[in-house]
């Protein structure tokens, strides 16, 4: 049998063959590339030129005008995020409770993530006190409390419920929310509050061990024989 010449490897060849198959789609793989390079660096330049602005203009408003005109132009900015606040505070003091509470939504409709998220939630509950909206208002720190268990403001927004509930003579879950916040919130400085607003509520169809005294103890009255032994 004549001898087999053994197939040699040549990796420049295979190389310079793979480039004549495929070069155009190489190509065109280079050029997306390069333009998603630029057009990120384009984005980040506009981002940042943006931010900028928003800031400068945030440094020189006071009115609520000035306030409203860069929420308005830069909303989703960090100086828009902040110039929403401002302005919704401005409206709460006011007493403009329901554009206030217009705003907040706003903000946190644009900024679900921001650090003051719970926090602007938390004045739009008390937003809705001042109108007199008590359940809103109560359905909100139920929310909050829902949605963020983990928040700074989770045992503000428990304890704003007190007052709500008792209100609505609900005295049993409003001392479970006074006992949630003593055994979740331990460390929380609104435990020690939550425990004296907890020994204020009487629980329903009970009494203090001061009422379930007997009347009869006491001194007794005047010319009464001292019982026998």
């Amino acid at each position: 049998m004549p001898a087999t010449t053994p197939t040699t490897y040549d990796p420049a060849l295979d190389a310079q063959v793979f480039w004549v198959r495929h070069r155009m789609e190489v190509a065109v793989g280079l050029i997306v590339l390069l333009l998603a390079l630029s057009s990120y660096g384009g984005f980040r330049f506009y981002r940042d030129r943006r931010n900028a602005a928003a800031a400068v203009s945030l440094s020189g408003a006071k009115s609520e005008q000035e306030l409203r005109k860069i929420t308005d132009e830069y909303g989703n900015t960090p100086a828009g995020a902040a110039a929403q606040l401002l302005l919704a505070e401005k409206q709460q003091g006011e007493k403009k409770y329901a554009d206030a509470n217009a705003t907040l939504q706003r903000f946190v409709d644009q900024h679900p993530k921001h650090e003051l998220v719970t926090t602007a939630r938390m004045a739009m509950a008390a937003n809705l006190e001042s109108l007199g909206k008590e359940d809103e208002a109560l359905a909100n720190y139920q929310r909050l409390v829902a949605n963020y268990p983990l928040s700074y403001n989770a045992p503000l927004a428990l304890l704003s419920q007190v007052h709500l509930l008792k209100a609505k003579n609900k005295i049993e879950d409003a001392r479970h929310v006074c006992e949630t916040i003593m055994t979740q919130h331990r460390d929380s400085f609104l435990a020690q509050e939550a425990s004296r607003q907890l020994r204020t509520l009487r629980p329903p169809n009970g009494a203090s061990s001061a009422d379930r005294m007997p009347a009869s103890i006491g001194p007794p009255p005047a010319g009464t024989p001292p019982s026998r032994p």
